[in-house]
């Protein structure tokens, strides 16, 4: 009897490995490594860092992940904005249930630092930057450069800080930068200069790239996990709950107050007075500048934690999902992720060791492989003079080989691709007018575009 006990747990630990998109998601590696960009030098330098998570393990309730923190796409540089940090190793596991709850209690607000972590193993973290408005001294306080904030750094102030629109100038081309040496995104993890208004031209001298590329004609892919285990999604998803309406942009519910002073809270709460809005502190300089708005008619708008039940791609049958909002611009729209307040039960952290006993998740070849449909892979410029993007939607779940070829299949430049990136590059100042094919493998399918040169 016991045999057979062990068996059928056996069985049930290894069908939820195979559909459980908390163990199944994340992007292994254990070879390859990254690279950064320091200021005014366009060529990245290798850092030996292995990019993405190492290893995945789980037991009946929880997933643990480790991984260095290091994307695979390039990172900085940081100077925007004085940041003379650059991104290192974390070394970090990550503890994340695997049958999320919600919380029917007292709602837990997302705090500085990790909330969560992308599939690519890198930190979430919500809107602040650990700078606030200190009501005494009517100054900033906190963060570097700031004298601290009364009470402390973890001490809640009237007015706190936006990271997205206050550090904007010290983001990366991939809208990330260090806190110490902890690389981080804050918002939807994708280039600057592929959002259809450009509000950042730090892409213009770095390359860009990041963890996906929106695609307004897709349902966005799930990019990461928030600590209370629900998934967090990009910025497209399906119009209705129910999985039906077509594709369109998820909404946040939150708002920019119309107000010239700030003194008040948008639940009316009279609060120590804040700087009046001004362009040096615009409105949305201050997470309290928000306000919450009902849309009951449209099931696009989401809720308080940025969130919705829904029907998606990897859950059928519905599950609490965030996303990453972006207005109709693409531009990054608050509260970016997670916030401010968690809708499930926070039990995901950080530990230094897995104590219980656990299945080690390897991913098969069929996983990692991507499908090279028509619509998930475009070449631009097309006719191109001298550069060529191979600019892929969704995630690229394994390493890519990407081949420049002419006409009679000579092959001219070659490149690689890795899983967590999202655009691969051709630099043709050197190759003649013509066409050519662009040949993309993952080692078990391929599939060929043409492009013109022409210069």
């Amino acid at each position: 009897m016991k045999k057979l006990f062990f068996t059928v747990l056996l069985i049930s630990l290894v069908a939820n490995a195979q559909t459980n998109p908390a163990i199944t998601k994340w992007l292994q590696n254990t070879t390859t490594t990254g690279s950064y960009y320091v200021a005014g030098n366009p060529t990245p330098i290798a850092n030996g860092i292995l990019v993405n998570c190492q290893q995945v393990r789980y037991s009946t309730n929880w997933v643990y992940v480790n991984a260095t923190g290091m994307p695979a796409y390039k990172v900085g540089p940081f100077s925007g904005d004085g940041n003379p940090n650059q991104a290192g190793n974390q070394n970090a596991i990550f503890k994340l249930p695997l049958n999320p709850t919600a919380n029917t209690g007292t709602l837990t607000p997302t705090s500085g630092g990790n909330i969560g972590i992308f599939i690519n193993g890198v930190a979430m973290f919500d809107y602040r930057d650990g700078v606030a408005w200190n009501t005494n001294s009517n100054a900033l306080c906190g963060g570097p450069g700031n004298p601290p904030c009364p009470g402390g750094p973890n001490t809640t102030q009237a007015w706190n800080r936006d990271a997205v629109v206050a550090e904007r100038a010290g983001f990366d081309c991939s809208k990330g930068h260090p806190a110490g040496t902890n690389y981080h995104h804050h918002q939807n993890p994708s280039a600057f200069d592929l959002d259809l208004t450009v509000l950042s031209t730090i892409c213009n001298l770095y390359d860009s790239d990041g963890l996906y590329t929106i695609n307004p004609s897709q349902h966005s892919p799930l990019i990461g996990f928030a600590y209370d285990g629900f998934p967090v999604y990009g910025a497209y998803g399906y119009a209705n709950t129910d999985g039906t309406g077509g594709i369109v942009r998820m909404k946040s519910g939150y708002e920019l107050r119309n107000i010239t002073v700030r003194t008040h809270h948008a639940d009316g709460t009279n609060v120590s007075d804040g700087p009046a809005v001004s362009t040096t502190y615009p409105l949305g300089y201050f997470r309290e500048d928000y306000q919450w708005v009902a849309h009951p008619s449209d099931q696009s708008y989401l809720d308080i934690h940025n969130g919705r039940f829904c029907v998606t791609p990897e859950y059928p049958n519905g599950i609490y999902c965030y996303f990453a909002t972006v207005n109709e611009n693409h531009n990054s729209a608050y509260p970016y992720l997670v916030g401010p307040t968690y809708y499930g039960n926070k039990t995901g952290t950080t530990v230094t060791s897995v104590t219980e006993t656990t299945t080690t998740y390897t991913p098969s070849l069929a996983t990692t492989s991507i499908q090279l449909e028509d619509s998930s892979v475009k070449v631009i410029p097309n006719p191109a003079s001298d550069l060529i993007a191979v600019q892929f939607n969704g995630i690229v779940q394994g390493n890519l080989t990407i081949e420049l070829l002419d006409t009679n299949g000579k092959l001219i430049k070659t490149t690689q691709l890795n899983a967590g990136q999202s655009i691969g590059y051709f630099d043709v100042q050197d190759v003649y007018n013509g066409v050519y094919f662009v040949k993309i493998s993952d080692g078990m399918n391929s599939k060929s575009l043409k492009v013109l040169i022409r210069k």
